[in-house]
C-alpha cells in the first residue's frame, strides 16, 4: 500500500527557492512524479523519476527543478530554484504509473495517470 503525503509548500519571492517533500511510505519499486495544478487550468506534470534514477522534466521547469528520490528514507524531492509567479499551483506527488498514459507536452513525456497521488501542496509565488 503506497501512501503519499507532500510537505514543503509555502509563499515565497519571484526567484527564490523552494523545495518540497513527499513522504512515500510503499513506493521504493515505482517510477514517482510531480505534478502541479493551477486555479482553472489542468494539471500538468512537472517532473517524472524512474526507478533507475532517470528524470525528466516539464520545458518549462528545466534548469530550474530537481527531483530526487531517497529510498532509504522514503522520500521524494522537488528542488524548486528561480521560482516564477507562474509556477503558482497546488503541486502533487504521485507514485506507480498507470500503463498506457503516456502523454506528451512539448519534449516532455510522462504518464498523466498514477495510483496513488498525495493530498497536494499550496505553492505561491508573488512577483
Amino acid at each position: 500500500q503506497v501512501h503519499l503525503v507532500e510537505s514543503g509548500g509555502g509563499s515565497v519571492q519571484a526567484g527564490g527557492p523552494l523545495t518540497l517533500s513527499c513522504a512515500a511510505s510503499g513506493a521504493a519499486q515505482y517510477d514517482m512524479g510531480w505534478f502541479r495544478q493551477a486555479p482553472g487550468k489542468e494539471r500538468e506534470g512537472v517532473a517524472e523519476i524512474d526507478t533507475d534514477g532517470r528524470r525528466r522534466y516539464a520545458d518549462s521547469v528545466k534548469g530550474r527543478f530537481t527531483i530526487s528520490k531517497d529510498n532509504a528514507k522514503n522520500t521524494l524531492s522537488l528542488q524548486m530554484n528561480s521560482l516564477k509567479p507562474e509556477d503558482t499551483a497546488v503541486y502533487s506527488c504521485a507514485a506507480d504509473p498507470v500503463p498506457g498514459t503516456r502523454y506528451c507536452n512539448g519534449h516532455y513525456c510522462y504518464s498523466s495517470q498514477y495510483f496513488a497521488w498525495g493530498q497536494g501542496t499550496q505553492v505561491t509565488v508573488s512577483s
